[in-house]
């Protein structure tokens, strides 16, 4: 276990258990994290989490202000394999007396989400691996996950800005290209090698922006590679640099957006030996802030979403309902495609009814939903998602009245869906749960901030005849004897204005708006 809240990472806790403290929420720090897990020996074994660490990174200043890392028993020590141990060095033994995920949950949240509003999170190939474990984790446990309000992967970033000039553009790849070491893999290491990389690679890019035709790569990495190959750290097989292509002006625009205030390139806060941490930082005396911005568009790779399945990806025959040992619907039940939580996302989904403030919750507060119309291949999923469901809880002896999810109207008898919008209370003040966009008759996207809860502002942002976009998950309930599933809308992204295509035309250009979202 490693804190720390200031510039200096002073620490305090033990050696690798979950107690003590976490860093502090409350600021805008992005949360840089890595995990690292079991290597699945079999097919259709799954990944076990074995440790999370993470660092908070003022993003004015590129300064580490806060550290947290834990290695995490799995419910299964066998899955510690030797192919496992040679991977990440992580043993039986130091994972034997660590907490469960149950145990650091709360301190993995709150590192991960800063209160109620969420964190930008950031990290090397965090949306195919590292997001789909936290994910994981949470759900195992019957916990919702925290969700980022931003998302920075390093990996796509840095292999669009960059080029490919080192290779593969792997963290191991990227450290020999740098002269940075060896990647340790382990979770604390590579979050702060990743820091340290990415300020590198953004201090080259600062530096051929600003001499163009004068700077070039070969000069600004010689020296690197040559301390490192004399270091005897970097490989023999180095690639030579190539010149970097350059992105249109439609992605250059995408997942990093730059900012006026310029600022000190110092501070360094990284476990690495001092004497690699000059070059070629110390060339410039001030580099361009980055940080997301909330009105540009967002990378498909680097959303956040990327765990969401599209209709026609679903097979029914691999979906299934994971019950706990109560064998009642509560929250900890999940259905899951291929053993992960179901999510799903379909676009042109043409708004029946606006936002509807039918029915309150315990405290008289509104439960906002707008109802869609769905085509057939969602309707499909969500009817055998419901037949199943509704199977279970009959099978677990619940008495509680069914509600059917897909309901149908008009003479045309079109399937409809109600997609919940939740609501986040802290105190007095209220959010939204959901991340709501815009998309403009240009085809840009912006995400819309709310600074309170209004329903009269929120519906006039989903108009009937209108359409959406939703990304959505299903959980399901058993209250006050009523059960079914309900579909909770995680981002919706809303048309200005009222559309004439059908949903099956919107279907087929979602691929080219989900490279936007």
């Amino acid at each position: 276990m490693e804190m720390a809240t200031s510039a200096g990472e002073g620490t305090s806790g033990g050696g690798g258990g979950g107690g003590g403290a976490v860093p502090e929420a409350g600021g805008p720090e992005i949360a840089f994290f890595d995990v690292e897990t079991s290597v699945p020996q079999r097919a259709g074994q799954g990944y076990a989490l074995l440790e999370f660490g993470a660092i908070l990174v003022c993003p004015r200043r590129l300064v580490v202000v806060g550290s947290y890392a834990t290695l995490v028993r799995p419910g299964d020590l066998g899955v510690v394999s030797a192919a496992s141990v040679r991977c990440n060095g992580i043993t039986r033994d130091a994972v034997a007396a660590a907490p469960a995920f149950r145990d650091v949950a709360d301190a993995v949240y709150s590192v991960l989400h800063e209160f109620s509003i969420g964190r930008v999170w950031a990290g090397h190939n965090i949306v195919r691996f590292d997001l789909a474990r936290i994910r994981e984790a949470f759900a195992e446990i019957g916990r919702p996950p925290p969700e980022p309000k931003g998302m920075i992967d390093t990996l796509p970033l840095l292999t669009q800005k960059f080029g490919r000039r080192a290779g593969d553009m792997k963290m191991a790849s990227l450290a020999n290209y740098f002269g940075l070491g060896r990647q340790s893999h382990r979770s604390l290491d590579d979050v702060r090698m990743n820091l340290e990389v990415l300020k590198y690679c953004a201090t080259v890019l600062f530096l051929e922006a600003s001499l163009p035709g004068v700077l070039t790569v070969e000069n600004l990495v010689e020296r690197a590679i040559t301390r490192s190959q004399a270091n005897g750290a970097a490989s023999p097989e180095v690639p030579k640099p190539v010149a970097r292509s350059s992105p249109d002006s439609s992605k250059r625009q995408r997942t990093i957006s730059r900012v006026d205030n310029a600022i000190q390139a110092g501070g360094n806060q990284q476990s690495i030996d001092p004497a690699t941490n000059k070059e070629p930082i110390e060339l410039i005396s001030n580099i361009e802030e980055m940080t997301l911005g909330s009105g540009i568009q967002i990378d498909a790779s680097s959303s956040g979403f990327s765990g969401f399945l599209e209709p026609d990806d679903v097979s029914t025959e691999s979906i299934q309902i994971s019950v706990p040992s109560s064998y009642r619907l509560t929250r900890k039940t999940s259905i899951k495609h291929k053993g992960s939580p179901i999510q799903l996302c379909c676009a042109g989904l043409r708004i029946q009814f606006g936002v509807s403030t039918k029915f309150l919750d315990s405290a008289g507060r509104p439960k906002l939903n707008i109802l869609v119309d769905i085509p057939e291949n969602l309707s499909k999923i969500l009817e055998f998602c419901d037949g199943i469901a509704q199977k279970s809880s009959q099978d677990s002896g619940s008495t509680s009245e069914w509600r059917p999810l897909i309901k149908k109207y008009g003479y045309v008898n079109c399937p409809t869906v109600r997609l919940h919008i939740p609501t986040i209370v802290s105190g007095e003040a209220a959010t939204y749960g959901t991340e709501i966009y815009q998309k403009e008759a240009s085809g840009n996207i912006q995400k819309l901030v709310f600074s309170k809860v209004d329903v009269a502002e929120l519906d006039s942002w989903f108009v009937r005849g209108n359409m959406v976009d939703a990304f959505f998950s299903l959980e399901l309930y058993d209250y006050e004897e009523n059960a079914g599933i309900r579909l909770v809308a995680k981002k919706l992204v809303a048309k200005c204005t009222t559309a004439k295509s059908n949903i099956t035309g919107h279907q087929a250009i979602f691929k080219k708006t989900m490279e936007k979202i």
